[in-house]
């Protein structure tokens, strides 16, 4: 096994954490804060995908698409927040996950009557096309490692906003006593408005950024809202810092995992059934990873117990 072969599996492992982790960072800030369990986070994922491959087929530009896809998902999230998730701060789970499920729907649906059932596909931009030399000789494509800096640049200004602005402050005292900050005169429905708002808009950013590596269709969010919930679990509910850490592991895992257990399988098993193998038990490690954190740390490594 080449250790350059290795090195780029791990970078690639880094490429799909960080884009969890735009994910996860907004659906752990909703439920931190409003404590609100939203399934419809990844139809924003979808919003965002859609919206720049839309206008960059409209404009010819990738960057016009990537702003239209932070607009249009905070504008969708602005629009969810204020006309049905408040109307459910109150009532008990199983009522926020009924109709968040039903808001899947209705942004399914509604994609496919505004682009059709046809996948759409975005293309890299020139600038960005083709593989860099990085130290020791490998070459990766130049548009992951991009990716790669977009997310954790996300992650430091997510770390500033929180821990360093008055909105920071706001946000964590409402996690921590949202009755006691609107007693102050904290405008709560407004703030939550905010950070629905802030969590559609990275959302939207992860759909636009990965829509370039694969296709652009309904229902392309869901798969990643499952692992956005895995990543939440392992990292700590409402924490920002659990949610980048858990993405990375979970990232890791799974693509190193997809590329080291069929090679070691195959070393005494026939290619075929080394890759089967290989694939199916792969596919749980993100899993037993979570468990196996749970046990050590019932609230996740961040999370508070």
């Amino acid at each position: 096994m080449s250790a350059m072969l290795l090195i780029e599996q791990a970078l690639n492992g880094l490429q799909y954490g960080v884009m969890l982790f735009l994910m996860a960072a907004g659906l752990t800030l909703v439920f931190g804060v409003m404590g609100l369990i939203n399934l419809a986070h990844g139809s924003l994922y979808m919003v965002g995908a859609f919206a720049c491959a839309g206008v960059a087929a409209a404009t010819g530009s990738f960057w016009l698409g990537l702003a239209a896809s932070l607009a249009a998902a905070a504008a969708a999230g602005a629009i969810v927040e204020l006309t049905v998730i408040r109307r459910l701060y109150a009532r008990d789970h199983l009522d926020q996950v009924l109709a968040t499920f039903a808001l899947i729907l209705v942004f399914s649906e509604g994609t496919r009557w505004l682009f059709g059932s046809f996948p759409l596909y975005l293309d890299i931009p020139a600038a960005l096309a083709g593989p860099i030399t990085l130290p020791g000789g490998i070459e990766y494509p130049l548009y992951r490692l991009v990716l790669i800096g977009i997310g954790l640049a996300v992650a430091a200004g997510l770390f500033w906003l929180i821990g360093a602005t008055r909105l920071g402050v706001r946000i964590r005292a409402g996690e921590a006593d949202r009755e006691m900050i609107a007693a102050l005169g904290v405008d709560i429905s407004r703030l939550y408005t905010i950070v629905f708002a802030l969590g559609a808009a990275l959302a939207g950013l992860a759909g636009a950024l990965v829509g370039a590596l694969q296709s652009v269709q309904v229902g392309m969010g869901e798969p990643v809202l499952i692992l956005a919930f895995v990543v939440i679990v392992i990292g700590g509910i409402g924490s920002i810092k659990g949610a980048l850490v858990g993405a990375i592991l979970v990232g890791l895992t799974d693509t190193l995992g997809r590329f080291l257990l069929p090679a070691a399988f195959g070393t005494f098993l026939p290619p075929s059934e080394a890759t089967s193998i290989g694939a199916a038990l792969a596919s749980m490690l993100i899993y037993i990873l979570m468990a196996a954190i749970l046990v050590i740390r019932p609230g996740g490594l961040y999370g508070r117990v």
